[in-house]
């Protein structure tokens, strides 16, 4: 009895070697998890705002409509692998830059619709009304959207690439950008070397001006200039990367595998 469940043991563990997501449950999570609630208790224990709770729950919505313009472009394309339908997609007389408008476009519709129901929930469980954020409502959630779908892009290309491996980075990459995009506390509280990667990121100029319109601030126009200039380098970026990507994909065969796999 022990030698066989020192076998199947054996067997289970050996499976971690070559799988990321496995080890991504040991590894990656725990510390993910440790970082973003470290700082959000530190950021607690020193607010000065009245009810530090209402950026919170801001965030909590913001988060989300990122969250699901990424994963509108990852996780389409894989159900075609999924589904071994991926050789199909690609040598139907679709364009590339037609799939990457249409599952945008499926992203913004969910970003959409989940930042609707998480603001109807918010106000009727919490009082937290997301439209006290007036006109700077819009540009904030545009600038999401955008950064979402540079991540989405890339993220993609990484999976044509190195296929069921790298499937695992659909819900992996968001959560890296979490922590170093002050989504739950201000910049401040990250440690100061991690502060300028923070301000690299578009997303951390969003969550940093919906703190400052619901602190009172004024309208963070410096803030959100910077968030889009730096969602036009990463969708720049996003767009030449997956290209080139999907070319090597093509040169090497990687599409017959992934129609396999």
């Amino acid at each position: 009895m022990i030698g066989r469940i020192v076998g199947l043991l054996l067997r289970y563990l050996y499976l971690y070697r070559r799988s990321a997501a496995r080890v991504m449950g040991v590894v990656f999570w725990p510390v993910m998890d440790l970082l973003v609630w470290g700082f959000v208790t530190s950021y607690l224990e020193k607010a000065a705002v009245p009810q530090p709770v209402l950026f919170l729950l801001g965030a909590v919505i913001f988060w989300d409509v990122f969250y699901s313009s990424a994963q509108a472009i990852t996780l389409s394309i894989t159900e075609d692998i999924w589904g071994r339908n991926i050789l199909n997609v690609f040598v139907s007389p679709v364009r590339v830059s037609e799939l990457m408008i249409a599952t945008s476009a499926l992203g913004c519709l969910r970003a959409l619709a989940s930042a609707a129901l998480l603001s109807v929930l918010a106000a009727l469980f919490y009082g937290f009304h997301i439209a006290s954020l007036g006109l700077a409502l819009a540009p904030f959630l545009a600038s999401l959207l955008l950064f979402g779908w540079a991540v989405g892009m890339m993220t993609t290309a990484l999976i044509l690439r190195y296929g069921q491996a790298a499937e695992a980075l659909i819900w992996g990459v968001p959560f890296l950008i979490q922590p170093l995009s002050a989504a739950f506390y201000p910049v401040s509280v990250l440690p100061a070397w991690l502060r300028p990667v923070a301000l690299a990121i578009p997303a951390t100029h969003v969550f940093e001006g919906m703190r400052e319109v619901l602190a009172g601030g004024a309208f963070p126009a410096a803030r959100l200039a910077a968030a889009f200039a730096l969602n036009a380098a990463y969708l720049a970026g996003a767009s030449a990367f997956f290209v080139w990507m999907l070319g090597r994909v093509r040169e090497k065969g990687y599409l017959a595998r992934l129609g396999l796999e």
